[in-house]
């Protein structure tokens, strides 16, 4: 495609917009004999009835008009300018033809009167604080990376998106989408800086300044405000934008209004495809006033909080899968620092080597003794001071990390003259988690707030269980098998909420599908329970590896007519009445066992202790799954069989508890 080439020099400005504004016609003109100035033939009148609006019509059939006109450029056959003001305008008429372009002298028009109706709709008071003022506007964007109204400078919406859509909130067809970046998380959109100013003027016309700091270049030019359409256009000049997009629009002049308030404006110019090399949106700048920026004061933003991992509330509650009991201790290797409001330790130190002598001297010795015994599902706490003094309590911990207790008043000294301490409202809030390679909790950061300075005392807490089990899950739970001599829970003495919907954890034998129901007999309403009122013995795992079981064993037998013959069978289930007790001892059984962490399975060599009613709905009494190990319960699953029980197979949970 080729472009006209031009014989007479015109104004820069000038050839620019005649070049882009035929580059893409489909025509190839040659070049031929360029019309002369006294060939041009146009019309410049004012208005009768109003003679602020100047009517210009060209006249020269087959050319292509190009007006010059005090609100702007025209290329239309007839136009209508309008003027709001008094004062000598000058007019310039052009064409543009196969064989150049001409223009004519320049006409002066001599306007006497004002005709402020032009300029009266409030969107140009809005825009330039009205007839005989101006206005100053900013691209919300500092030179510190604060936008003070919007998310951020730029947005970008689909190109039949308008006033329509984004002031009114109307629903319309066609290309409608947006996308509002906050810069923040998106600076790469344009560089932070100060952009300079726009100034609108209606101080004896509708004048534009353009100071762009950031493209390192001044404009002034006119513009003129269609209220009715929402359109704005300038003329020699272009609003606030970046250098990354600067060669991306045809036409800055060419601009929709998409939103204006007293403090805050938005323009909107359209990406070229050819000049951009992505498809036609519109970008959307947005500006706020000198005065909002003068006058704006930053929102009282909230404190830093920690930021706590997903899933840290149950990493708190639970040391491993099967406990809700985690007993804390303070770490031996660096029991306390100071942390920000977000959490973040001020000083880092790791060993005790690193505490400074202003501090004092790490010596685990001198609160050794302490431990905060946390139990999540009763809400329980129990406090052990450092000289063995204990405290029992409650509390809770809210989902911003925060502790309260009640009942407990810890008070001792941990490095130096720094202590360990609530806070006057009882509370310590959770700075962070930590957890080992394998992904199991290994400790956590606590603070109390100072009551006057921005900051924590934190204090370093680390699982614990008795026999030094740490935080290695294994022997956590090896460590509670093996610390009592356990009975079946009969009369209920663990009870607690499931996390479902009516459920329970509770003795002596839970039936559930561990997530939307449970059901647990009592002695006596089913098999699985056991006799009302019966003992069935005592079960102690040993850390050697040996457990010891001492099982009750009750048998009944009843008498059957089998082929006219009466048989004397064992019952199966709970005795019925008439049957006869046959045998009640108890039988020690001596066996070993062996825990599975991967599999949460435990073996035992010998039956697990049992209700005698149900010995015989069980293929594998030794084949167990750990459900829950904590200091005073254990619950442990047995897999009913199908095939001896005549029932659907499913998993049994017996509930233990420590023999008094």
């Amino acid at each position: 495609m080729k472009t006209l080439k031009f014989i007479n020099i015109l104004k820069s400005a000038f050839v620019a917009t005649v070049v882009l504004t035929t580059a893409c016609q489909p025509d190839e003109y040659e070049l031929g004999q360029v019309l002369s100035k006294s060939e041009l033939k146009y019309e410049v009148v004012q208005d009768s009835d109003d003679p602020n609006a100047v009517i210009i019509k060209a006249l020269n059939p087959g050319t292509q008009p190009y007006w010059i006109t005090p609100m702007g450029r025209s290329t239309k056959l007839q136009d209508t300018v309008r003027i709001p003001f008094a004062g000598d305008y000058t007019f310039v008429y052009g064409v543009i033809s196969r064989g150049g372009v001409v223009q004519a002298d320049p006409l002066v028009v001599t306007i006497t009167t004002n005709n402020l109706n032009y300029v009266s709709d409030p969107l140009w008071t809005l825009l330039t604080g009205g007839v005989g003022n101006e206005k100053v506007w900013y691209l919300d964007l500092n030179a510190d990376g604060e936008s003070r109204y919007f998310a951020g400078p730029l947005y970008f919406y689909g190109t039949d998106d308008s006033w329509a859509t984004v002031t009114e909130g109307q629903t319309v067809e066609g290309d409608v989408w947006n996308w509002q970046p906050d810069w923040k998380g998106n600076s790469w959109l344009m560089a932070a800086g100060d952009y300079g100013s726009m100034t609108f003027s209606l101080k004896g016309n509708a004048v534009i300044t353009v100071d762009h700091k950031m493209l390192g270049r001044q404009e002034s030019g006119t513009f003129f405000l269609d209220a009715a359409a929402k359109k704005l256009t300038i003329t020699d000049a272009s609003p606030l934008h970046d250098s990354n997009r600067d060669g991306h629009v045809v036409n800055w002049g060419d601009i929709k209004l998409m939103s204006l308030t007293e403090n805050t404006m938005q323009l909107a110019v359209l990406r070229d495809k050819a000049l951009s090399g992505e498809d036609p949106c519109l970008l959307v700048y947005n500006f706020i006033s000198k005065d909002y920026y003068d006058n704006w004061v930053p929102d009282d933003m909230p404190d830093p909080e920690p930021v706590l991992p997903a899933g840290w509330k149950d990493d708190v509650s639970k040391v491993i899968a099967v406990t809700d009991v985690i007993t804390w201790k303070l770490s031996t290797s660096n029991p306390i620092d100071w942390a920000n409001l977000d959490g973040s330790r001020m000083n880092g130190w790791n060993q005790p080597a690193d505490y400074p002598d202003w501090l004092g001297v790490v010596d685990p010795s001198i609160y050794e003794g302490f431990s905060l015994q946390i139990n999540s599902s009763t809400g329980a706490v129990v406090y052990t001071a450092p000289d063995g003094n204990v405290e029992q309590g409650s509390y809770t911990l809210d989902d911003k990390g925060f502790y309260t207790f009640t009942g407990i008043n810890p008070s001792f000294p941990v490095v130096g003259w720094a202590n360990f301490e609530l806070t006057a409202d009882k509370q310590l809030r959770i700075l962070s988690i930590e957890k080992d390679g394998l992904g199991n909790l290994s400790g956590m950061w606590v603070g109390a707030k100072d009551p006057v300075k921005p900051e924590y005392i934190a204090y370093h807490l680390v699982p614990s269980v008795s026999g030094g089990a740490g935080s290695d899950p294994a022997a956590i739970v090896k460590g509670y098998l093996c610390s009592k001599t356990w009975k079946i829970d009969s009369d209920r003495e663990y009870d607690v909420d499931a996390p479902w919907a009516e459920g329970r954890y509770q003795g002596p034998v839970i039936f559930s599908d561990y997530a939307s129901w449970s059901w647990n007999p009592l002695p006596g309403e089913q098999y699985g329970a056991g006799e009302v009122g019966i003992d069935y013995g005592t079960m102690k795992f040993n850390e050697d590896g040996t457990v010891i079981i001492k099982q009750r064993v009750r048998r009944f037998t009843y008498e059957e007519e089998l082929g006219g013959v009466t048989q004397t069978l064992v019952r199966r289930g709970l005795p019925q009445t008439g049957d006869v007790l046959e045998t009640d001892e108890i039988v020690t059984l001596n066996g070993i066992w062996v825990f599975n962490l991967d599999t949460w399975s435990l073996k035992l060599s010998v039956d697990m202790l049992h209700p005698w009613t149900a010995d015989y709905a069980v293929a594998d009494w030794g084949n167990i799954t750990v459900f829950r190990a904590e200091e005073n319960v254990l619950i442990l699953q047995v897999m009913r069989s199908q095939e001896l029980s005549e029932e659907d197979a499913m998993p049994m949970g017996y509930v233990f508890v420590p023999v008094e």
